[in-house]
């Protein structure tokens, strides 16, 4: 199917992107990377009169290092990240990641700041995000302001950006000693998709005993959710295997898990427990080792 009628723009400055924002309001839309709206559009999910494409836009793509944090472009491709040999030594689990979205071709198109707005519910980033404590950076005709993961998604495939806002980049704080993540999915066979994906990071005492446990979990629920009762069951403990299984088969609690083609509720909470316990042990691998 072809998509709707609609104007095309390619502004070459964030101002001139946000003028067409304001202008344009409801019946605009962004592109970042075209992997998810595009679609959409073809299938006519999504209509918009109009679409911005941010591609020409300067300083909305790169990594650096700024503050105790990295700071990753929206822009940046999944690719970019993958490759990042800065990422590769101050936060693993970015390029691993990266590296299990989608195929090749979408690596190369797709963007982070896209797949955060577009919210879906299965998507890596969201849970990657939120596990490190993330924040974004998003510009209005106002000025700039910084949200929470958490505060940016709110449902499935909805954020809550203004329609005359752009998100331009995620700030992801640099973990100190005796810290480590790791993230770990069941991809669906043909859009690596996470059927459920669990992302773990642990902050360890100087007795090897968790300090502090920030777990993620994609594809249960309606959007990303904090497995807080993980979290709770290991915050105090030493991380041996038994200490993470038990905290593992927690995962799902709490959560109003969805079942759909893909398993029932009740597959998708045994896969949970099984999956966050693969995350659980490489993030306290990687605490010990630091």
């Amino acid at each position: 199917m072809y998509p709707a009628p609609f104007e095309y723009y390619a502004p070459n400055t964030i101002a001139e992107a946000l003028s067409l924002l304001s202008q344009h309001g409801a019946d605009a839309k962004v592109i970042a990377g075209s992997q998810s709206l595009v679609p959409l559009m073809k299938f006519r999910l999504a209509t918009p009169a109009h679409v911005i494409d941010l591609r020409k836009v300067p300083n909305l793509t790169g990594i650096r290092e700024e503050g105790g944090a990295l700071v990753i472009g929206a822009l940046t491709t999944h690719r970019t990240i993958e490759r990042s040999e800065t990422l590769r030594k101050k936060l693993p689990i970015l390029p691993e990641a990266a590296s299990a979205i989608g195929d090749p071709q979408v690596r190369n198109q797709g963007t982070i700041g896209g797949s955060l707005a577009h919210a879906d519910p299965s998507a890596d980033w969201p849970a990657v995000t939120t596990a490190l404590d993330a924040t974004v950076t998003v510009a209005g005709r106002g000025g700039e302001r910084t949200l929470k993961i958490s505060d940016l998604i709110v449902g499935p495939l909805t954020n809550s950006l203004n329609v005359d806002e752009i998100l331009v980049s995620v700030r992801i704080p640099i973990p100190g000693a005796k810290s480590g993540s790791a993230y770990e999915k069941e991809p669906h066979p043909a859009s690596r998709f996470a059927i459920v994906g669990v992302a773990a990071a642990l902050q360890l005492d100087g007795k090897g005993v968790v300090q502090q446990a920030r777990v993620a979990v994609t594809g249960l629920g309606s959007k990303v959710t904090r497995a807080g009762y993980v979290e709770q069951a290991l915050t105090g403990k030493a991380p041996d295997p038994a200490a993470l299984k038990a905290a593992a088969a927690r995962t799902a609690e709490g959560i109003e898990v969805r079942g759909d083609n893909l398993g029932s509720a009740a597959y998708k909470t045994h896969l949970a427990s099984v999956i966050a316990e693969r995350a659980l042990r490489r993030a306290a691998a990687r605490a010990v080792e630091r």
